[in-house]
This record gives C-alpha cells, structure tokens and sequence, in this order.
C-alpha cells in the first residue's frame, strides 16, 4: 500500500482566472480540501480551496494557478493525500487504491487476473480485472457475495465469480 492515496484530479480550466473543475474521488466530495497540502504525482506539494460546486464536481483554486493557461496545463493531473489524513476504514470497505494490482482467485485458487481499475457507474462498484488468460477485461461486481475475501495483507482477492463471466 502507499502512502498515499489519489483524491482527485484536475478536469480543466473553470474561467480565465485560474480556477479549476476539481473532480473529487472522496465520499463526501467537499471532504477533498480537508487533507490540504495535496501533491501531484511528482511530489510537488499544493494547497486546494474549493469556491463552488458545478456540474459533474466543484469548482477551486490551487496554489500557484492564477491564469486559464496554468489551468489547462493541469488537465488530468491527480491530486493526492497522505494516507494517515484519511479517515480509518470500517473492515468491510477499502481505498481503490488498495486494489489495484491485486491478484483474484476463483475460490478453487486459480488466479483469474489482476484488478486493473474500480469502477462505478451508479449501481456499485465493479473490477476490471485483466491477465494473461483473458482477450480483454472482465468486470466483477465488488459485492459480498461475488468477493467474499479481500485479503489486503497476502495481496489477495478471493472470488467466486456468476457462472459464464469467465
């Protein structure tokens, strides 16, 4: 696991005075500010204060952005925060992040693919699982009875899969 975990990520200009469409992955959207400083991907540390909600996220300024042009240049870069900000878990829910890379196995043991992304379109998280012996991705619904065991410690998912995915 890292230590830290993306938060957002920036969706572009929102004006022509450097403020931003902020695109939040926290289950309170506005929670996103409340772990400033953020950092890039690269490690350069930036502080986030949101001015507004729009539609499909919020609006809000970073340090250092005062004009469209720095805005548009930030198009897609992610925003990140120290994993020990982030409120502790309940045992039944994980970070995103956390997944990612994991190795899932049937409940027979054989590895079925690696979890590339998590996915929701509104009804419930998915996992895109991709490996060698698939053509493409799979997606696996992330419920309790499709994945019963999520072992973050051996790196592991357990599923057990509806008949006819695989």
């Amino acid at each position: 696991m890292s230590d830290r975990v993306c938060v957002g990520a920036v969706a572009g200009a929102f004006g022509v005075r450097g403020e931003l469409r902020i695109k939040s992955f926290c289950a309170v959207p506005e929670d996103i500010a409340s772990y400033n400083p953020l950092s890039f991907e690269d490690g350069r540390e930036t502080t986030l204060r949101l001015t507004g909600q729009i539609k499909n996220g919020l609006s809000g300024r970073l340090t250092g952005v005062s004009n469209k042009e720095a805005a548009d240049a930030l198009r897609g870069a992610r925003l990140y925060a120290p994993r020990d900000r982030l409120p502790r878990l309940p045992d039944d829910e994980f970070y995103h992040a956390d997944l990612i890379g994991l190795a899932v196995h049937d409940t027979g043991g054989t590895l079925l693919g690696k979890v590339a992304a998590v996915h929701n379109h509104g009804a419930g998280d998915l996992l895109e699982l991709r490996g060698p012996g698939l053509k493409g991705s799979v997606l696996l619904p992330f419920t309790q009875a499709v994945v019963p065991t999520v072992d973050l410690d051996a790196g592991r998912i357990v599923a057990d899969p509806p008949e006819g995915l695989f």
